[in-house]
């Protein structure tokens, strides 16, 4: 087993930052709004995934149901309001600050590998000096990225603008769809089990995790 990874990939909501139980909380919200509360396999099959892939989801689970065949966009004008008030004060993961560091400290490349648009994330790091320290960032509306996870696009984009192999890369991830990602990209995947959730849903070949706090770097390698 490899002790030291060429690169860090980093997901970002659930993963470094708290805002899982935030973005759950919004698209319950808005779509019990159209008449169509969501059940808890539903929202844990919208983590990890774009903003307008998730809305395109939940529209079609309101129309399916009977409701209003309403837009992405006026799905969204009811969620937006209620999770950027929800995100704002979202704190970091337990661990997750001082792995950065310490990748940081070890001279560890990392970026950050996000589903979430470029405004969004500035919002949720800003209380968060230390995200800084992750100089290279894939964004869910980056320009260069061709699709959302589950696709590999984002950890592919952000391996290539390190300069590194994403075989020889960590992924850092918490949801099924960041999973299927970086598992599809060829990094060696770390999943922070979201709560109540075993490994044994997760393919074999990645790396379960209760804690960021129990991820061991060697410094000697």
């Amino acid at each position: 087993m490899p002790q030291r990874p060429a690169a860090c990939l980093f997901d970002l909501d659930g993963l470094l930052l708290d805002t899982e139980p935030a973005h759950a909380r919004a698209w319950q919200a808005a779509a019990s709004h159209f008449g169509r509360p969501l059940d808890g396999a539903e929202l844990l099959s919208l983590r990890g995934r774009r903003r307008l892939d998730c809305a395109s989801q939940v529209r079609q689970w309101i129309v399916a149901a009977g409701g209003p065949r309403l837009s992405e966009e006026e799905l969204l004008a009811v969620r937006q309001p209620l999770a950027e008030a929800l995100l704002a004060s979202a704190p970091a993961m337990p661990g997750a600050e001082a792995l950065v560091r310490r990748c940081r400290a070890l001279g560890i490349p990392m970026a950050l590998a996000t589903s979430s648009a470029r405004p969004a994330v500035e919002r949720k790091v800003a209380p968060h000096p230390w995200m800084a320290l992750i100089d290279e960032r894939v964004h869910g509306d980056d320009p260069e990225l061709a699709d959302g996870k589950p696709a590999p696009d984002a950890f592919l984009l952000a391996a290539r603008r390190l300069g590194v192999a994403t075989t020889a890369c960590w992924a850092f991830e918490d949801s099924r769809a960041g999973v299927a990602a970086a598992l599809s990209a060829g990094c060696r995947v770390h999943v922070l089990l979201p709560p109540g959730v075993s490994c044994r849903t997760y393919p074999e070949a990645v790396v379960c995790l209760n804690s960021l706090e129990e991820v061991r770097l060697d410094p000697e390698s």
